[in-house]
């Protein structure tokens, strides 16, 4: 089971054979330590296809692709999604890829990203974020996003709770400078996000030991929508530049992800991100028993912001996750 990375962010390259029990993968890349940087990278087995041809899927709808206005100065900036209509994939490639939208010319990453964060407020991008399906085909077994077979598919098995986007999966068409804000997944669940094909997308990770120190730092410096929301980073609207984590000294790590390989978030992970242009992604949410008692800690953070008389709201990227004590219950009894 060979990785990379000992340090940072993990990079880990099954054989076919490894790669057949996602759980257990799960627990051998926890066991290297890859869940202390809290994302980490997997490369497929090269024989390994999720799906057999892109070619048919032009005429797919994204519903409500949205517009993301970003506003700010020095590295600190809020996101704004406005829907705009329905449009196919085709009509949405061709736009992401016209002289207005596509990507710039660039050298490397790091050229880019400094181009990212330097152009970030301007020529607002499409997202077509939140469709609701996947692009495996039926046949696939290794780790299909469909059905993964991890302790959080008893909720929808056992007591017919499907939640879109957490139990589900879900697609992402990108564009140049479409962005996911700083956030943790809802119920500080894992997620897995596959890139199936286009331009890379670039990933920033905070690791979840030091996630307090980063939201008290989000919370100096955006304190209306701290005060209107103790849990206002998991609206995905707020954007906080490399270069201001590392003035305040707050780790974090970088990576990127290419077509074809798969990233994983682990537990109260804080990450964020872009597309370098054109891509699909698919994404959905699992657990595993470690992440039980994180569970249990979310639930009574919600009880908390909601005893204050605050009302949590979610933008129309966040879908929150309906865990009620009895089915973690529901969860920890079948772990056990």
């Amino acid at each position: 089971m060979a990785s990379e990375g000992s340090k940072g962010i993990m990079t880990f390259y099954p054989t076919a054979e490894e790669f057949k029990n996602f759980r257990r993968y799960v627990a051998y890349m926890e066991s290297k330590g890859a869940h202390k940087a809290g994302l980490a990278k997997i490369v497929p087995p090269k024989e390994w296809k999720p799906r057999h041809s892109y070619d048919d899927i032009d005429d797919l709808v994204i519903p409500a692709p949205i517009q993301q206005v970003v506003t700010g100065v020095s590295g600190l900036f809020t996101q704004y999604n406005i829907q705009r209509r329905a449009m196919t994939v085709r009509e949405f490639r061709k736009v992401a890829n016209s002289n207005r939208y596509c990507s710039p010319n660039y050298d490397n990453f790091e050229e880019l990203e400094r181009k990212y964060w330097k152009n970030v407020t301007f020529n607002a991008p499409l997202y077509g974020a939140d469709v609701n399906g996947t692009l495996y085909d039926p046949d696939v077994k290794e780790w299909n996003i469909c059905h993964l077979d991890t302790i959080l598919d008893t909720v929808e098995r056992d007591n017919g709770i499907t939640i879109e986007g957490v139990n589900t999966p879900y697609l992402y068409f990108g564009m140049w400078k479409t962005t996911f804000p700083w956030h943790t997944e809802d119920m500080d669940l894992y997620s897995i996000n596959y890139l199936h094909f286009g331009e890379p997308k670039s990933w920033y990770s905070i690791p979840p030991e030091h996630g307090k120190r980063f939201e008290r730092l989000a919370q100096g410096f955006f304190p209306n929508s701290a005060q209107n929301c103790d849990a206002f980073l998991r609206h995905k609207m707020t954007l906080i530049s490399p270069f201001v984590l590392k003035k305040y000294s707050i780790p974090f790590e970088r990576i990127t992800q290419e077509a074809g390989e798969f990233m994983i978030t682990f537990p109260y992970s804080y990450h964020a991100g872009f597309n370098h242009g054109f891509n699909c992604a698919e994404s959905t949410n699992f657990a595993t028993e470690r992440w039980i008692e994180y569970g249990k800690q979310a639930v009574l953070v919600r009880r908390t912001i909601h005893s204050t008389g605050k009302l949590v709201l979610f933008s129309s990227e966040c879908k929150e996750i309906r865990l009620s004590c009895h089915q973690l219950r529901v969860i920890n009894e079948h772990a056990t």
